[in-house]
């Protein structure tokens, strides 16, 4: 057998890189698990073509859920970067899933909010993530344009390569976020097709049908990960009463609640409701964070009973 590197996935295909660079088809043996891309494997050649026969130990998968299936985006990741947009604006429930989801898996998040140059929109934004910086997430602000693949600012950008520098990263975000044209900019030979955002429906049109690894530096020691686009991000492989842990804001006042099992809704003496009431703490929870945390626990109650 042997090792390669799974760096794309075409449904139960995939690529696998050889230790010299080459690149082969390989299918799985039987029923086997799937195969992710970022997955180390064991594999036979077979013609022209080859089998994976082991899938080696992983370090973490990322993946959503919802009610009818789950998705796996990928598995060893050092980070995630979660590419949102000033325009369309983006969706705060869909930054905290991914969020949370990043925590549940014991991933690095870093945020990065793309479109800086258009000055009011970007304003806007930003300020709509000042929780989510003072909860201590990395925030990086981009302006990629599509029809050019160029970053405006290169000082973003050798921000962003030296956050990527020696790591498996993999891009998230909802369709018309940047993430093609990020992609193209860093891998120019990738030339990953873009589409014009779809105004009529504020979101863009999927363009990556697959989830491709690509390096970004001659010693194949950084990889950037592309995913395909989601206009939603099930959290169905989270347990309710899980919630508040996951969530940095909820976290550090859970620990002053009267009851251990607390769901930080209605009971006397929970130290998140307390908090909420005072706005006095070093880590304050928004309303509209304590919006977002209620729909979930309802949302994720419900498919449990």
């Amino acid at each position: 057998m042997q090792p390669g590197l799974v760096v794309a996935g075409f449904g139960r295909h995939v690529l696998v890189e050889t230790a010299d660079g080459q690149r082969i088809i390989c299918h799985p043996r039987g029923k086997k698990g799937q195969a992710l891309v970022g997955d180390k494997v064991r594999w036979l050649p077979s013609e022209d073509e080859g089998t994976i026969e082991k899938i080696d130990e992983r370090s973490n998968v990322f993946y959503r859920q919802d009610e009818l299936r789950t998705k796996s985006f990928a598995a060893n990741l050092d980070q995630i970067l979660i590419l949102i947009a000033a325009d369309p604006e983006f969706s705060e429930s869909q930054l905290t899933r991914a969020l949370i989801a990043a925590e549940a898996a014991g991933i690095t998040p870093i945020v990065a909010l793309n479109k800086s140059d258009l000055t009011e929109p970007f304003a806007r934004a930003w300020a709509k993530l000042l929780p989510y910086r003072a909860m201590g997430y990395q925030m990086l602000a981009l302006a990629i344009k599509p029809e050019l693949d160029k970053a405006v600012d290169t000082a973003q950008t050798d921000q962003l390569m030296a956050l990527l520098e020696g790591k498996k990263t993999l891009v998230l975000g909802p369709s018309g976020s940047g993430k093609s044209s990020l992609t193209n900019l860093l891998v120019p030979k990738a030339k990953v097709l873009t589409a014009e955002i779809s105004r009529a429906l504020n979101s863009g049109k999927h363009t990556t049908t697959s989830t491709t690894l690509y390096w970004i530096d001659a010693a194949r020691t950084a990889a950037l990960i592309d995913s395909p686009g989601f206009q939603e991000f099930g959290l169905h492989h989270i347990e309710p009463m899980q919630l508040a842990q996951l969530m940095p804001d909820f976290k550090a006042h859970a620990q002053n609640c009267k009851f251990y099992n607390c769901t930080h809704l209605h009971e006397p003496g929970c130290g998140v409701i307390s908090e909420i009431k005072s706005g006095v703490g070093p880590i304050n929870i928004s309303v509209n964070r304590y919006r977002l945390y209620s729909e979930l626990f309802a949302e994720l109650s419900q498919t449990r009973y």
